[in-house]
């Protein structure tokens, strides 16, 4: 039996493009002579569809295409994922076609519903073991927990959150009793730096424990915002990963096949090695798809980035400019720039050599300014421009110090005194930081473009940001990776990625350059040691731990001083909850990591709260 997976990138509401997508690789399969087919779950509708899932039209609007995926399925069995409403419930079904002919919807049992998750809301878990009849199409078939065969093999399948949970609840134990050959798991599994191994482990485990070939097949692309799938097609058997495919593609779909002799029982496939990928590669990989994701769906022609010579305006730079390097490198120019809607720029491109084609894209898609205050160095300004005019971008430098003279004047008249740095420290430098926000986006909506925000993880822990100021954007590349891993991946980027002008800022410290230059501010100084923050968030968002709890974890590795370190923790959690209400304004930001802080995608927290007032008091108390 020659099986198959394809991963798909797919849109909500783009009913056309999904399933052209399917029909694309159904065809695809057919041409292959595939015997087998599975897409991943959610193919029709999407999987990032939200609250629209608890329409009846959207459920019934999916169905109404299967009748157009049906016909192509000659000879040929395939696993569509949708979502299906029965008596009044919705459930997120995998449907089965042999043949021009439904065989069965097997409906997922398990759902997720932590993290990034939230399926609970929107559809019910299908019964253990429980099985019955429905009429679609005029013709009987089955719903729910149901295996089927093909050329005498039995397959059964699980659904994405099905193979994660505990082993004694996983379907595919119910399929090792009924000797079932082969498991499908369909999947919509987000992103995240080092995933690529729990999955894999999963994949070899099952095929192990169950004694099969078992087949994942995930989503692909930015679907819907914020959510990215590496489309990763992984296949196991008896206890081997015998096929793994390549990730982060930039195609709307990518196919893997295997043939496999489910007759004989004794044999042997070559073992797929696996190669771990370096976090600092795969963020690049995932962040950049995520950009091109979101610009060609989101209609804009570009993107506006402001740039401060610093660490997060150059990683953004870096990361847009990558999106056009691999989405070339994969797709070629033409595709690449078809896909992105910016067909105006294929005849420039085309009459200049391949060697300047990146950086003549790049010119046309991206324009970044560097907006000096009075309080700004030569030594920011010369990092920034010699990162953005290597890259190809447009580079632009003007003074915003006529800005901040005249709304300072404004508010010193309404107050009758002068603002002076001793009273008025934080509004003086916000000031700074609001008053490029309106002029850079004024260049992005001359350009019809896309506004980056730079903000981090770290910042978005400890609110060390300007609302309306340079937290204003759309999207929000790097938010979800905090500030002491950007630093060390520039750092990589420059020797990897053969960015040599990254050496600028590679020798600089993190600075907000908004206090008069004799006050020597850096980031560092105003928090603390980028490394420590880190510490302190993973235990404290990540794992949930209190600040006594927290202490008691950190302070026997020797970070810093013990007295220091109790300082550190109780201004985290302070700026933490005092900073909600930033966090809920965030521009929308790609999940990369294995946590965030968004809490409209992670951590959800009150914008109101008493702060860990008696936590805090009682770790200031604790004696060192």
């Amino acid at each position: 039996m020659k099986i198959a997976g394809a991963t798909l990138n797919q849109t909500p509401l783009d009913w056309k493009g999904n399933v052209n997508n399917i029909k694309n690789a159904i065809q695809q399969a057919r041409n292959e002579h595939v015997d087998l087919l599975c897409l991943p779950e959610l193919a029709i509708t999407s999987y990032g569809c939200e609250d629209l899932f608890l329409s009846n039209w959207l459920p019934n609007k999916s169905i109404s295409y299967l009748p157009e995926i049906i016909n192509l399925c000659i000879d040929i069995v395939v696993i569509v994922g949708t979502p299906f409403r029965h008596e009044g419930k919705l459930y997120n079904c995998s449907c089965i076609i042999e043949n021009q002919k439904i065989k069965g919807l097997y409906a997922k049992q398990h759902l997720a519903n932590d993290g990034v998750h939230y399926e609970t809301r929107w559809f019910k878990p299908w019964e253990r073991g429980e099985v019955q009849e429905i009429t679609l199409f005029g013709e009987t078939i089955r719903i729910g927990d149901i295996i089927f065969e093909v050329d005498q093999v039995k397959v059964g399948i699980e659904i994405c959150e099905d193979a994660w949970v505990r082993h004694e609840l996983r379907p595919a134990c119910r399929l090792l009793e009924q000797n079932v050959e082969l498991i499908l798991n369909p999947s919509a599994s987000h992103f995240a730096m080092g995933k690529s191994v729990i999955r894999r482990d999963i994949v070899e485990n099952s095929s192990k424990n169950f004694n099969c070939a078992y087949l994942h097949i995930n989503m692909l692309g930015n679907e819907a915002g914020r959510m990215i799938y590496d489309g990763e097609i992984m296949l196991g058997y008896k206890g081997n990963l015998i096929a793994r495919n390549g990730t982060l593609s930039f195609k709307d779909v990518n196919f893997l096949s295997y043939e496999m002799d489910f007759k004989n029982s004794n044999a042997t496939y070559p073992i797929h090695e696996f190669e771990k990928s370096d976090p600092n590669l795969e963020f690049v990989k995932g962040a950049s798809l995520g950009l091109f994701d979101y610009l060609r769906k989101s209609k804009a022609k570009g993107f506006v980035l402001s740039v401060s010579g610093g660490a997060d305006s150059s990683a953004c730079a870096i990361l847009v400019s990558e999106m056009v390097r691999r989405g070339i490198d994969e797709l070629g120019t033409e595709s690449f720039l078809k896909k992105l809607g910016r067909v105006d720029l294929i005849d420039q491109i085309q009459s200049i050599p391949e060697t300047e084609q990146v950086k003549k894209i790049l010119n046309e898609l991206f324009s970044c300014a560097y907006q000096a205050s009075v309080h700004s160095s030569n030594d920011t300004l010369n990092s920034a421009r010699e990162l953005i005019e290597s890259i190809g971008a447009k580079f632009y430098h003007w003074d915003i110090e006529s800005e901040v003279l005249s709304y300072t004047a404004k508010i010193e008249h309404a107050l009758n005194r002068d603002l002076t740095w001793e009273e008025d420290d934080l509004a003086l430098q916000n000031i700074q930081a609001r008053a490029r926000s309106p002029i850079i986006w004024m260049l992005a909506n001359i350009n019809n473009a896309l506004l980056l925000t730079t903000s981090n993880r770290s910042e978005g822990d400890v609110g060390y940001t300007t609302m309306d100021g340079d937290t204003s954007g759309s999207i929000a590349p790097i938010a979800a990776v905090h500030k002491h891993f950007i630093r060390e991946w520039l750092i990589w980027a420059q020797q990897h990625l053969d960015y040599p002008s990254l050496r600028y800022v590679n020798q600089l410290k993190p600075t907000a350059e908004l206090r008069p230059t004799e006050q020597v501010q850096t980031d560092e100084a105003d928090l603390m040691p980028y490394h420590i923050l880190v510490e302190i968030e993973i235990l404290a968002i990540k794992e949930y731990q209190s600040p006594m709890e927290v202490f008691h974890a950190l302070k026997g590795k020797g970070l810093e001083p013990v007295a220091l370190l109790k300082e550190h923790i109780i201004k985290f959690y302070s700026l933490w909850s005092r900073n909600q209400w930033k966090r809920e304004r965030l521009a929308p930001a790609f999940h990369l990591d294995d946590f965030n802080v968004d809490p409209k995608t992670w951590y959800r927290f009150p914008i109101l709260s008493k702060g860990f007032e008696e936590e805090l008091k009682e770790l200031s108390n604790q004696e060192i």
